[in-house]
């Protein structure tokens, strides 16, 4: 009986942890954008238009692969996220400028 307390008791450390480090975070947010909705996007994992590449990133993290092309009047890149199989991805966001113009969710 006195593992199952132990159990118990790593499971409630472990979610303790996990609420307070979710607040940091968020608190860490707020304070670098001062915008609830973009702070409530990132935390739940989203893109959106108009993204910046510092949302993408705080949002999903850094891409595990970028292509780049620069054109004259643009710079376009497919940041590659959820790697299925060798080179390809199940998420890829789509950047003009350093700013989210579209994504293909698979």
């Amino acid at each position: 009986m006195e593992w199952f307390i132990w159990i118990v008791l790593a499971i409630v450390m472990f979610i303790a942890y996990a609420v307070y480090a979710d607040k940091k975070k968020r608190e860490r947010l707020i304070n670098k954008y001062g915008d609830p909705e973009i702070v409530e996007s990132i935390m739940n994992n989203e893109v959106w238009q108009g993204a910046t590449e510092e949302h993408v990133i705080d949002s999903l993290g850094k891409p595990l692969d970028i292509d780049q092309k620069v054109l004259k009047t643009k710079i376009k890149e497919v940041w590659k996220y959820e790697e299925v199989a060798k080179n390809r991805y199940a998420l890829k966001v789509i950047i003009e400028n350093g700013i989210v113009v579209g994504w293909d969710k698979k």
